[in-house]
């Protein structure tokens, strides 16, 4: 147990993130004095500096201070926002030396604890810094890895090419969340239902989205629809004529004269069928992932996914049959017992299918998923990944002829890796870089859709969620559309 003590509390967020960082596997409480701990972590704010000491069990190992207004936080006033990102890059900086002392180790993304790391190098680039500027900057705030700096600058650079001719800044996206699946997954902690359970319910599910629809596209009538993502859970796991209705309401109450890209995912290959494909090729659906994980069997049982590796070759050629020409797969590095050469094995089998693209994701085990809650019975399992992993991914996309296009982290990613989408020039996942980058606006109905609207800098956002259980959601639909409709009032609409 590492016993996290910061006094008075602030940027909790931030020094949690670091401490999993270096000490991933580690449980930790805050401010909690437990009694069995493995290091005590303790964060001070006086008048005019901050303290970081790291003891263990009998002493003091290490201790950092520096000397930086710290008033606002000790008298509890309002900070500016360029204080408070003054105080915070040097907290992490601190965090980072007396941890990297400790453990030995220097993290890949240094410091870095935000999930888009592609976002700072590009909003430097818009404020006219110069290249050498941008690396300077980020190797001196966030003491990240020549590497990875590398990925980020050039995703960045990448992401502003292929937007270059997206009216992105007044249009926006829009994303509707199916919450099903054929079974969960041992590491997955998305909202997701298990679709033999939720059968009957299914019907009035679509119905109260159509509703949310609706509403929706009555109030942003006018303005220019870029992007439409139909993610889950997985959206294959509707039928056919459910899966029609939908996406008919969609294009009754849109107008997709605008729209550049258009995702369902298919996702599980054991919810793909000929029909389920030909209705999204009816409707004109531009772009599906096919996503395996792995194309190691004995991976597939352990993790739950209760489909074949043959399967998911079956549902891939079937899409090509259907007349799909952009599809992407995703993976996952950091998966239960899977060394290198299992991962070699992925991507050769892959790259004898030749997708589109591929997203290589690091395992992030969310407290939610089933392999965190029951931990105990997989202990004996090992869960790797590291930048050495992620060179083999990167590689083998090299071969299929394809360059990142976006990139994005979160915590507890295995290795303190991160997540990234390769895709073949004109095939790249548009609602990825717009989402992921915080380009613009993005709608969201259905349960657990989170709509996300930026501020003017895209600094900051306002949140709308929706409740995350299905019968919930049906039942309090008009509710859902209600808390829409007052952000729609309080703009004057």
């Amino acid at each position: 147990m590492i016993d996290i003590q910061i006094v008075p509390e602030e940027f909790q967020y931030d020094v949690q993130s670091m401490v999993q960082a270096f000490y991933m596997g580690h449980p930790f409480k805050i401010n909690s004095q437990v009694q069995d701990y493995y290091r005590i972590l303790k964060v001070v704010y006086e008048e005019n500096r901050i303290n970081i000491i790291l003891s263990d069990n009998e002493k003091k190992l290490f201790e950092e201070h520096y000397e930086i207004d710290c008033s606002g936080i000790v008298n509890h006033c309002d900070l500016s926002k360029t204080h408070r990102t003054e105080l915070k890059n040097v907290l992490k900086k601190l965090l980072y030396s007396v941890m990297s002392k400790d453990t030995g180790k220097e993290l890949p993304w240094g410091n870095l604890t935000g999930i888009r790391p592609a976002k700072i190098p590009g909003m430097l680039f818009e404020q006219g810094m110069r290249e050498e500027q941008v690396r300077k900057t980020m190797k001196e705030t966030y003491l990240i890895s020549d590497e990875k700096l590398n990925l980020a600058i050039d995703i960045s650079r990448r992401e502003s090419r292929i937007l270059s001719d997206i009216n992105y800044k007044e249009g926006y996206s829009l994303y509707v969340g199916i919450p099903f699946c054929p079974t969960t997954c041992l590491y997955c902690s998305f909202t997701s239902y298990p679709i033999s359970m939720y059968k009957d319910k299914v019907d009035s599910y679509v119905d109260s989205v159509i509703k949310e629809i609706k509403f929706l596209g009555e109030q942003l009538k006018g303005r220019e629809l870029n992007t439409v993502y139909i993610g889950g859970g997985t959206p294959t796991t509707l039928e056919p004529d459910q899966m029609d209705r939908l996406i008919t309401s969609l294009k009754e109450n849109f107008d997709f004269s605008t729209v550049r890209e258009f995702t369902v995912e298919a996702g599980r290959p054991d919810s793909i069928t000929e029909e389920k494909l030909k209705t999204l090729k009816k409707h004109n659906v531009s772009r599906i992932s096919i996503n395996p994980q792995t194309m190691n069997q004995e991976t597939l049982d352990i993790i739950g996914r209760q489909h074949t590796v043959e399967q998911v070759k079956e549902a891939f050629k079937l899409a090509r049959q259907c007349g799909f020409n952009n599809i992407n797969m995703d993976f996952i590095l950091g998966l239960p017992q899977e060394d290198e050469k299992m991962v070699r094995y992925s991507m050769e089998e892959a790259k004898k299918l030749s997708p589109e693209g591929i997203t290589v994701h690091s395992l992030a085990l969310k407290r939610a998923a089933r392999l965190n809650i029951m931990k105990d019975k997989y202990s004996d399992m090992h869960m790797e990944n590291s930048s050495e992993l992620m060179k083999v991914t990167e590689k083998y996309s090299e071969e299929m002829n394809m360059k990142p296009y976006y990139l994005y982290r979160q915590k507890n990613m295995a290795g303190n890796q991160e997540n990234v989408g390769y895709s073949i020039e004109g095939c790249e996942g548009l609602y990825n870089i717009l989402m992921m980058g915080d380009f613009q606006d993005v709608w969201a109905v259905g349960a657990g859709a989170v709509t996300k609207l930026l501020s003017p800098d895209r600094k900051e956002g306002k949140r709308i969620d929706t409740v995350k259980n299905v019968d919930q959601y049906i039942e309090r639909i008009d509710e859902m559309i209600e808390r829409k409709r007052k952000y729609f009032q309080s703009m004057g609409c």
